[in-house]
């Protein structure tokens, strides 16, 4: 997991790293000005991406859903992305949030299909696991399709302990927080971030 010194302030969590590959990714807190940029990465989303991330063949971000992502709290409702550069342009390649209610959160993620299995769900959950311990939440609960397997791999590979039960089409995954992750886990390397703030 990620050392910080002091409080963190989840609004402006900025972390650079380098993932195996060599890519340089940022993850981040969204901000109000990242609407535009949301819809462009929705827009550019394969149907069974947005399949598998919503449950149905989502057209496109509504305003009551971008209004909803600008009412983030960053305490009980936090979202961040991850980003890359390319042409002196940001581009959002994957998103994760939480929801909390309680000590438990709905967790969820989508990353862009050049970037799945490169590991930036796996950081983005790392990095919401952080938040969420600063915030008081010590379970992660997801709905995952049966057949999202890459995802319910993330889940499994995150070193959290997880149980998991089976609905009609779905795994109702349960992560726990608190506890220090097994030694199966695939923490950040140091060498591979730069700052967190």
């Amino acid at each position: 997991m990620l050392e910080v010194i002091g409080k963190l302030d989840a609004a402006k969590y900025l972390v650079q790293e380098t993932l195996k590959d060599g890519s340089k990714v940022t993850f981040r807190a969204i901000h109000p000005g990242d609407m535009d940029r949301l819809v462009k990465a929705f827009v550019a989303l394969e149907p069974q991406t947005i399949r598998l991330r919503f449950f149905y063949a989502k057209q496109s971000l509504t305003d009551a859903d971008l209004r909803r992502l600008q009412k983030m709290d960053f305490q009980r409702y936090v979202g961040l992305v991850a980003t890359v550069g390319n042409a002196g342009e940001e581009v959002i390649i994957g998103f994760g949030e939480y929801v909390a209610r309680g000590e438990s959160a709905e967790v969820g993620f989508v990353v862009e299909e050049d970037w799945q299995g490169r590991g930036v769900a796996n950081r983005l959950l790392q990095h919401l696991v952080r938040i969420a311990l600063e915030h008081g939440v010590i379970q992660f609960e997801a709905e995952v399709l049966k057949e999202n397997e890459p995802m319910l791999a993330v889940f499994r590979h995150s070193g959290l302990p997880m149980t998991t039960r089976n609905g009609d089409d779905v795994v109702l995954v349960n992560l726990v927080l608190n506890t220090p992750p097994s030694p199966e886990a695939k923490p950040i390397h140091p060498d591979e971030m730069s700052i967190v703030r």
